[in-house]
């Protein structure tokens, strides 16, 4: 069954031109508490294209970018060299733990007044004056 769902979508984990690159052209770097691979290109090779090396997220499940924890985003995005593997990494006070979108499900946050929420909309402040051609 995962064959037939890499052939035939994107969005659950990697299709099987992405296992072949990866298996060709990667290296695993390590894997995060969802069980997401993390992998650059062998011995770091610096990618003349793009002037520094390749690296790139593996999902377990279907690919939701918001499924990555800050320290492996800010190794995949370059703003640090050292994967959260290789040093003894912490998340900060303010950095929540991971939340999945729920946008388009019964959970989505809806605001007051909303058409699918229950209740009134508060009445408007008075502080927006809306705008008329020639004013």
């Amino acid at each position: 069954m995962k064959w037939l769902l890499q052939i035939l979508t994107w969005w659950n984990g990697q299709t099987l031109n992405t296992r072949f690159h990866t298996w060709r052209n990667g290296e695993l770097v390590g894997k995060d508490e969802f069980g997401n691979s993390y992998y650059r290109t062998k011995g770091g090779k610096i990618d003349p294209a793009l002037g520094y090396e390749r690296r790139w997220v593996i999902y377990a499940g279907e690919s939701d970018g918001s499924m990555t924890p800050p320290g492996w985003y800010g190794w995949l995005r370059q703003s640090t060299d050292t994967p959260p593997t290789a040093e003894a990494y912490a998340p900060r006070d303010w950095e929540l733990p991971h939340q999945p979108n729920l946008t388009g499900t019964a959970q989505a946050y809806r605001p007051q007044g909303s058409l699918l929420k229950a209740g009134v909309r508060p009445p408007a402040t008075g502080d927006y004056k809306a705008w008329t051609p020639g004013s």
